[in-house]
């Protein structure tokens, strides 16, 4: 049986008494694409810098790439790729000066350089660029670049954290066509995001809530989850409808999606003439209700509701 190229049991993180990590257990097979989803400060970043080596953990046990995460953190970084938030580029240095600089922090042989930069030029698409300072480069453009940076070394497993913060939907698009191309290479990509709709991309999702895994599975199968009945609704008011059931707390949750109010209800049939009942006692006019399929969104806020204490 292959090894997973993620395996953790247990893995806690402490600052002092506030537990950021708590007892997380993940396992990611090679070639995956790996989606690591939850609000921000849920534990995200610091699970991820436990298992590329950069942070202690307090407790628990793993291996990142076949190396244990206590006691051979250098050898796990020598072995994986790390692309931060902040993408770690140097702004006064040229786009060539960058990947020059990086080579040399990898300890590249000349042979493997030159093999190195070409494929990071076509990785980032930045060749005709390359004497441009990165710091006046477009975000999209300095995400391709860091990217690349974090593959000079050919690692087989590549952590993205909230790689597509702050960059625009064109280009978020375009950097996800280019994570499935490195998958499609046999590279494992462990993706940390808070955007639930880019984990619909990801082979696997690890959901995280308070330190906490809470649910583990694809997103096909996470949907499955989801034990209510979601409901759209067009009435002929409906930002008054949406207060009005918000204020007398009608069904399992009500949001407002697009000009559409979204409603979960328990699964029975019996509260929609309730539902209609309720909206003609108030003047309102419903045109139309129907059942939709729930997005990973409607499944990880019920998830949360579920952990809190009754």
């Amino acid at each position: 049986m292959i090894e997973p190229i993620i395996w953790t049991k247990d893995l806690t993180k402490k600052f002092g008494d506030f537990i950021s990590v708590n007892k997380v257990c993940i396992e990611v097979n090679r070639g995956e694409i790996y989606g690591f989803i939850g609000s921000n400060g849920a534990g995200k970043t610091t699970t991820i810098r436990m298992l590329c080596g950069i942070l202690d953990p307090s407790s628990g046990e793993g291996k990142v790439a076949g190396y244990d995460i206590f006691s051979e953190q250098e050898k796990i970084k020598e072995n994986i790729g790390y692309m931060s938030q902040k993408f770690s580029l140097y702004g006064e240095l040229t786009v060539e000066e960058n990947i020059d600089f990086f080579c040399g922090a990898y300890k590249l042989s000349n042979q493997k350089r030159k093999i190195a930069k070409e494929r990071a030029f076509e990785i980032s698409q930045l060749k005709s660029v390359k004497d441009s300072l990165t710091k006046d480069l477009p975000v999209g453009w300095k995400q391709r670049l860091a990217l690349a940076l974090a593959l000079l070394h050919e690692p087989q497993l590549v952590f993205l954290d909230e790689p597509t913060a702050g960059v625009d939907p064109i280009s978020r698009r375009n950097f996800w066509d280019l994570i499935y191309e490195l998958s499609a290479e046999g590279i494992t990509l462990f993706v940390t995001t808070h955007f639930l709709d880019e984990a619909e991309h990801c082979t696997r999702i690890g959901l995280i809530n308070e330190g906490k895994i809470i649910a583990q599975d694809s997103p096909s199968k996470l949907k499955t989850y989801f034990d209510f009945d979601l409901y759209e609704i067009q009435s002929s008011d409906n930002i008054r409808l949406y207060e009005l059931l918000l204020k007398e707390r009608f069904g399992r949750s009500v949001s407002i999606f697009g000009n559409l109010v979204h409603l979960v209800l328990d699964r029975d049939l019996s509260v929609l003439n309730e539902l209609r009942n309720f909206a003609e006692k108030n003047s309102i006019t419903i045109n139309s209700i129907s059942k939709i399929h729930p997005t990973l969104e409607n499944v990880f806020i019920n998830l949360i509701e579920k952990e809190k204490p009754q």
